[in-house]
C-alpha cells in the first residue's frame, strides 16, 4: 500500500503539532527557551496551528555561537517553537523519503547510526577480501563545508518532485479536499529558504570565529546556500541532498561496497586503479548537479590491512578500535557533568538524571560493541564522581548505567 500523507483535516493538524512538540521537547525540556513554552503550552500551540492554517508563521531569531568541543563549530540554535515546526515536517515527510534511501546512508535515521556504518564498512571489507585472503583498497572522501554549500533551490525542487511523486501516486493524478499538500510545501519552504544569519542573535566575541574556516560559516556561504548544522531538518535535508548521489555510485558506477554519513563517504574495491579514476567522476559530478566539492586534503585510499578511520573508530583486520578523540570527548564528558555536580551541590534533578544517562549511555552504547571493556570500567570507576552512585548503578558489563528507584 502506497505511502501519504496524513493530513485529514484541522483537528488532525492540531493533533500533530501537539505529537511534534512532545517530541521537540524530549531532550530538550531543561533548556530555557522549552522552559519557557512550557508556560501556557496548550495556548502557544494552538496560537502556532492557527498561524500554520492561515499561512502567517514567521520563524523566530536564531541565536549564533561558536562551540570548541569536540571540534570547532557554528551553531545557529533554532528558537524553541520553530523546532516543534522542524519535528511537524520531519514526522509528515521524513517515511517518504526513507522508502529512496539506499541502505547504506547512515546519518539521522532509525535503525542506523554510527554503530550501524562502522558494521557495514567493516562488512564491505571483510567481503571484498573475502575474509582478508586476498587485496581490495578503501577509498574514503569528504564533502567540502557540506551543510554551508548546499543550495537551497536544488535541494527544495528535489524534495518537490519526490513529494508530488508520491502525491500522483496515492490519489491517481488528483487531490481532494482531505489533502493539503499545499500546505506542506509552505512549510516546507519557510524552512528551506529562511537565512538564519539575518537578524540573528550572536553570543560570544569577534574572536571566537578567528580560526573557523570561512567553508564552515553560513556568514561565508554564497547566497540563498548552506543550512545550519544541527537542526532536524537539516539533517533530513543533508540525506535528501545526497540521494541521488548514492544512487549514482551504488547502481551507475556499480560500487556494491558504498557508505555514506552526512559528508564523509567510502567506497571498497579490489582495484585500486579503479577507485583512482572514479575520484573525477565524483568530483565532476558533486560539482555540476550539487555545487559541492571534495576536499583535497582528506582524500584516502590505502590497502585494507592499512586500516581506517570512520565515524569515531579504526577499522583494521579482524578488530576496531575506538579513536583517542573518541576517548578523550568522553573524558571531557565525564568532567563535564563531575563539575556539573559539584556546582550543583551533589543534587540531580529527575531530568538532569536522565539528561546525564542518556549522555553516558550513548557513549557506552557505541563502545560496548568493540574490545574496550577494561577502558569502561576505569572511565567508570576512577574518573566518575562517587556522588553519581547515590543515583546510578552500572549493568551489562559496565556497557550501560542504571538509574536507581
Amino acid at each position: 500500500m502506497p505511502l501519504r500523507i496524513q493530513f485529514m483535516n484541522s483537528k488532525q493538524l492540531l493533533c500533530d503539532l501537539f505529537q511534534a512538540y512532545y517530541d521537540a521537547r524530549r531532550n530538550k525540556r531543561n533548556t530555557v527557551n522549552a522552559l519557557k513554552f512550557e508556560l501556557d503550552y496548550e495556548a502557544k500551540l494552538f496560537k502556532l496551528y492557527q498561524e500554520i492554517k492561515s499561512r502567517t508563521y514567521k520563524l523566530s531569531r536564531n541565536i549564533c555561537f561558536i562551540i570548541f568541543k569536540p571540534v570547532q563549530r557554528e551553531i545557529f540554535a533554532a528558537d524553541f517553537r520553530d523546532r516543534i515546526v522542524h519535528h511537524l515536517i520531519y514526522n509528515y515527510i521524513n517515511p517518504f523519503f526513507e522508502r529512496i534511501f539506499i541502505n547504506d546512508s547512515y546519518s539521522c535515521r532509525d535503525s542506523k547510526g554510527t554503530s550501524y556504518g562502522i558494521k557495514r564498512l567493516d562488512h564491505f571489507i571483510r567481503s571484498c577480501s573475502r575474509n582478508y585472503t586476498r587485496d581490495c583498497y578503501i577509498l574514503k572522501l569528504d564533502i567540502k563545508g557540506y551543510f554551508m554549500s548546499m543550495d537551497r533551490s536544488i535541494l527544495y525542487q528535489k524534495i518537490e518532485k519526490i513529494l508530488q511523486k508520491y502525491n500522483t501516486d496515492c490519489r491517481g493524478g488528483g487531490l481532494n479536499a482531505d489533502f493539503d499538500i499545499d500546505l506542506i510545501f509552505y512549510l516546507i519552504r519557510k524552512i528551506v529558504f529562511h537565512d538564519p544569519t539575518k537578524h540573528c542573535i550572536i553570543k560570544g566575541v569577534r574572536d571566537d570565529w578567528k580560526d573557523l574556516p570561512k567553508s564552515k560559516s553560513l556568514f561565508s556561504a554564497g547566497k540563498d546556500k548552506g543550512f545550519p548544522i544541527g537542526n532536524l531538518t537539516s539533517q533530513l535535508f543533508g540525506n535528501v541532498y545526497l540521494n541521488d548521489f548514492d544512487h549514482f555510485i551504488k547502481h551507475k558506477l556499480g560500487c556494491k561496497y558504498y557508505g555514506r554519513y552526512v559528508d564523509d563517504f567510502v567506497i571498497v574495491h579490489q582495484d585500486k586503479e579503479y577507485l583512482k579514476s572514479i575520484i573525477l567522476v565524483l568530483r565532476k559530478y558533486l560539482h555540476e548537479r550539487l555545487g559541492l566539492e571534495l576536499h583535497n586534503k582528506k582524500i584516502y585510499l590505502q590497502h585494507f590491512s592499512k586500516g581506517v578511520n570512520f565515524l569515531g573508530t579504526v577499522i583494521k583486520p579482524y578488530r576496531v578500535y575506538i579513536r583517542n578523540r573518541t576517548k578523550g570527548n568522553f573524558y571531557q564528558k565525564i568532567k563535564y557533568w563531575n563539575d556539573f555536580l559539584s556546582k550543583n551541590k551533589f543534587q540531580l534533578t529527575k531530568e538532569e538524571a536522565k539528561q546525564f544517562l542518556a549522555c553516558m549511555n550513548s557513549y557506552l552504547g557505541m563502545m560496548k560493541h568493540y574490545r574496550t571493556y577494561k577502558l569502561r570500567q576505569k572511565i567508570l570507576t576512577r574518573n566518575l564522581s562517587i556522588y553519581f552512585w547515590n543515583y546510578i548503578y552500572i549493568a551489562d558489563d559496565y556497557s550501560r548505567i542504571v538509574l536507581r528507584n
